[in-house]
């Protein structure tokens, strides 16, 4: 994996959803800068899952961007996902790792300087810290300072992505932390024009990143 593929990080989320098929949003925002796609569709399940999973898969292919599943390293492996993203209380990376072999790219969650030390000492590749500005789609979800951002960067050697409630007019906040790329759920998939919202992305983090 390449860090510029962090850049800009979507997460599927469907309860955006308006007049479009969730490829057809994921398909905009690829169009216009969008450098990573995890499907994270937690209403979705079984067949209905795994319709979903190839289809963006294939979009994915399309445009060259790694395509991510989250928590479901089974369904990441069914379908010859580029990854998986696990969670603090998901299966481990080093499991994930075993299932999924050392070709594929394996993200993980860390809230904390331990839990980034522990993933990267497990074999993963990149991690996505916060919640930085809360969450839409995390309830539980506590703000995380720029300052535990930068400690969790600066403690291993694997890139590190901002997630959580980051959206085109806060995003400059980040400035001065030393993230690889955001990643962003309604930021742009909650945004009448998502192709306009994923350029303003892409033009805001060239300050940052």
């Amino acid at each position: 994996m390449k860090k510029e593929q962090l850049f800009l990080y979507l997460i599927t989320d469907r309860q955006w959803l308006l007049n479009r098929t969730l490829s057809e949003d994921v398909e905009i925002a690829l169009k216009n800068g969008v450098t990573m796609v995890q499907l994270r569709e937690k209403k979705l399940s079984g067949d209905a899952l795994l319709k979903e999973a190839l289809e963006i898969k294939a979009l994915c292919k399309q445009y060259s961007v790694p395509f991510i599943v989250n928590d479901d390293v089974i369904l990441a492996a069914k379908t010859d996902a580029d990854g998986v993203h696990v969670g603090q209380s998901d299966m481990s990376v080093a499991d994930a790792r075993k299932i999924l072999g050392s070709g594929k790219i394996i993200g993980a969650t860390a809230k904390t300087v331990e839990q980034a030390k522990t993933a990267y000492e497990q074999g993963a590749d990149y991690l996505g810290s916060g919640a930085v500005f809360g969450s839409t789609t995390k309830e539980d979800a506590r703000p995380m300072s720029v300052e535990l951002l930068n400690e969790i960067c600066d403690s291993v050697p694997i890139p590190v992505v901002a997630i959580g409630g980051i959206t085109g007019d806060n995003v400059l906040e980040l400035k001065g932390s030393r993230i690889s790329g955001v990643a962003v759920i309604s930021g742009i998939l909650g945004v009448a024009d998502i192709g306009n919202a994923a350029k303003d992305f892409c033009n805001k983090l060239k300050y940052i990143v």
